[in-house]
């Protein structure tokens, strides 16, 4: 392979790379809705004419549903696009999604304790991890067994117990 084609295939993949980039973690379904609008395409029609449910493929593009593989290389085949791009999109969701996830468990359920132990404090701006100890010791001395439990298993056991301990 000559040089220049080298360079022709590491400029494709650059543009390949920022055209991904601008879309990484929007839902599929938002990309394929702009490109039947930029064609001037009807979803239903389009759907049927990839041999798929008009319902399934509305719920893709709202984004209550995610793109198959099969699915996706249909409508890039239909659309033009650059084969892989709606699956590597829906990764990049799936990615985000599963990170707000674990974000989420950043925090103990807190509709399980009363808001009234943190009467000195907000409860939303507790920083669950830097003042576990105190958390715990609060939670302990004046909470009931349901929020007990939530502390329990936020926290882990061995972690309560030493610091119940100190």
């Amino acid at each position: 392979m000559s040089s220049f084609k080298y360079i022709n295939i590491f400029a494709y993949i650059c543009i390949v790379k920022i055209e991904i980039e601008k879309y990484k973690g929007i839902h599929p379904g938002a990309v394929i809705e702009r490109e039947l609008k930029k064609r001037n395409l009807a979803q239903r029609p389009f759907a049927l004419s990839l041999l798929e449910y008009p319902q399934t493929f509305n719920a893709i593009i709202k984004g209550k549903r995610g793109v198959s593989t099969a699915l996706a290389l249909k409508i890039e085949n239909a659309l033009d696009l650059e084969e892989g791009t709606l699956s590597i999109l829906q990764v990049y969701y799936d990615i985000k999604k599963e990170k707000q996830k674990s974000l989420k468990a950043d925090k103990p359920n807190i509709s399980i304790l009363r808001k009234s132990l943190f009467w000195d404090t907000n409860i939303d701006s507790i920083n669950w991890q830097d003042q576990s100890s105190a958390v715990i010791k609060r939670i302990f001395e004046r909470g009931n067994f349901s929020e007990k439990k939530e502390i329990i298993n936020f926290y882990g056991i061995q972690k309560v117990k030493t610091t119940l301990i100190k």
